[in-house]
């Protein structure tokens, strides 16, 4: 199976505006039922009730988040979602801008069925408690 590339590129830069709304059941929409995803080699993530939780997680430590869609490259049902993360973190007020990617696989419905994430944790982690 494969999609138009320019259908990919447009659900990656809506799935961004999907985490700038603050709202984790529209970041978990953009999942099928049974999807999951997978962050630096953690345990997956699996169903979208999970997906919620997690997407819930970073709410709660950065409120005003914004997520940008940086790049998307796409080849059939395979793409990499390339993106920046930032603003201040809720306990340190720290400001906080990491960049990462996200490997999805894509259903028949374009739905991501299995996504690995990657970002550098430790940067993450430097900039919560020092800030950039």
């Amino acid at each position: 199976m494969g999609y138009n590339s320019d259908d990919i590129k447009t659900m990656a830069e809506n799935y961004a505006k999907a985490w700038c709304s603050l709202s984790p059941e529209a970041v978990a929409s953009f999942y099928a039922p049974d999807g999951q995803i997978t962050i630096n080699k953690g345990e997956a993530i699996k169903g979208r009730d999970a997906i919620k939780d997690m997407v819930s997680g970073f709410y709660a430590e950065f409120p005003d988040l914004a997520v940008l869609c940086d790049e998307v490259r796409t080849s059939a049902d395979h793409a990499i979602f390339i993106w920046t993360l930032k603003d201040h973190h809720s306990e340190t007020k720290n400001y906080v801008k990491v960049g990462g990617w996200e490997e999805w696989d894509l259903d028949e419905n374009m739905e991501v069925k299995s996504s690995l994430g990657w970002f550098d944790a430790v940067e993450y982690e430097r900039q919560i408690a020092e800030g950039i």
